[in-house]
């Protein structure tokens, strides 16, 4: 009989404990650095813009990072990108931690540690493939995803608090710290593997995204994976509208966080029930129906639903959504081959950030057109009309496709 994987199982590997440890620090150091930063942008310059655009450097320089360095994680040993990085965050994060330092310079720094995430996170996610096979790395995922969105949690509810109770400058010298503590964790607790792909056959280093892309263009189950990933550009509406949305209730600030940690919420949940309670041997073929539920209730939106309702609506769209983005990452890490894995990865989860970014600036268009609540409706229908023919074709195709998705990874030869 074939025994059951569980949390404690996985969090019984020392590799994996080291990882998750890395990530959880980086996290919440993470979430800390963006409020500090909007406090301490605002302090210095009283400009609603320059505070948002410094908001936005936390997010956009990583898809240059993503798309250019993160073949780096499969030209050099994944261990020693992780580490590289970290370390790199470090140096920059903590000049902007002193005192003084010019808003060009904060932002400039701001940029390149960013940047940095790219080739950290594609490296991260290959290597948690090495380090955890078959039912293992879908629970390990599931595992991150709590760990994320309950970082997110604490951000949205405690964040600001301790930023004014300890000041930005010590916030991002905490930032700082947590880099070196992933950058230690991951030194002491990983084990040194080869680099998968040192150079490409004709000797040239493939360090772009193009591999990565190519890859996932030839292959029919790759592409699917990655267009129903790319939804939740679609989903990220209700969170981006909180404010609006909550105006529109009648509500004020305390019913703005309550609305952005919906979603949080309701995706600790869905990975939870996903992984526990749903059999492996079901979770593949449930991805194009959950990708489709995960739409359904933001059709809702334009009703303007008292705020409780309105919460239950969103937590349910974030549970459906992250219970399916649990096992599409498991399945396809381990669909591409492990030379271009990397790439491959830092392609999906760069296309991820691309178009949360780009679906909340649409919504927000919407919305000062329509209303937030006509927004994310609209939304809602996007995404289940593009979820509808990609769940069609995963359910095509899963079986004689993607047969190689619970078992081996294709080789390119």
């Amino acid at each position: 009989m074939k025994k059951e994987v569980t949390y404690a199982s996985v969090f019984a590997m020392r590799e994996f404990r080291a990882m998750w440890l890395a990530e959880l620090t980086s996290v919440a150091g993470d979430q800390l650095a963006r409020v500090a930063l909007a406090v301490l942008v605002y302090q210095r310059t009283a400009s609603a813009g320059l505070t948002g655009l410094t908001y936005a450097l936390t997010y956009l320089p990583s898809l240059v990072g993503g798309l250019l360095l993160s073949g780096l994680a499969d030209r050099y040993p994944r261990r020693n990108v992780m580490i590289v990085t970290d370390l790199a965050r470090v140096a920059l994060v903590a000049p902007m931690a002193i005192p003084g330092t010019p808003f060009w310079v904060l932002c400039v720094l701001l940029a390149l540690m960013v940047t940095l995430h790219g080739p950290f996170k594609a490296a991260q996610l290959a290597m948690l493939a090495d380090v955890l096979t078959g039912e293992k790395y879908v629970v390990g995922l599931a595992i991150r995803h709590i760990t994320i969105q309950s970082a997110q949690l604490a951000g949205f509810a405690g964040g600001g608090a301790l930023v004014a109770f300890i000041g930005p400058s010590t916030a991002l010298a905490l930032n700082a710290a947590t880099f070196a503590l992933s950058a230690g964790a991951v030194w002491w607790g990983v084990s040194h593997r080869p680099a998968a792909r040192p150079k490409d056959r004709n000797g040239a280093v493939g360090t772009t995204a193009g591999g990565g892309m190519a890859v996932i263009w030839k292959d029919p189950v790759l592409r699917t994976l990655t267009l129903l990933a790319w939804l939740c550009g679609f989903h990220v509406t209700p969170e981006a509208l909180a404010a609006p949305y909550a105006t529109s209730l009648g509500e004020g600030a305390v019913a703005v966080g309550l609305i952005m940690a919906s979603d949080p919420a309701g995706s600790v949940i869905g990975a939870l029930v996903f992984t526990r309670w749903v059999p492996s041997e079901r979770r593949v073929r449930l991805i194009g129906v959950l990708a489709v539920l995960a739409g359904i209730p933001l059709l809702f939106g334009f009703l303007y639903l008292p705020l409780v309702a309105s919460m239950a609506l969103f937590a349910l769209s974030g549970a459906f959504a992250m219970a399916y983005h649990t096992q599409l990452g498991a399945s396809f890490a381990q669909r591409i081959p492990d030379e271009v894995r990397a790439q491959g990865l830092g392609v999906m989860s760069t296309g991820v950030i691309t178009v949360q970014g780009l679906g909340a600036l649409a919504a927000g268009v919407l919305a000062d057109a329509l209303g937030s609540g006509a927004a994310i409706a609209l939304a809602g229908v996007a995404a289940t009309l593009v979820a509808v023919p990609a769940a069609i074709s995963w359910g095509r195709g899963w079986q004689d496709q993607g047969a190689t998705i619970a078992a081996e990874r294709p080789s390119t030869g």
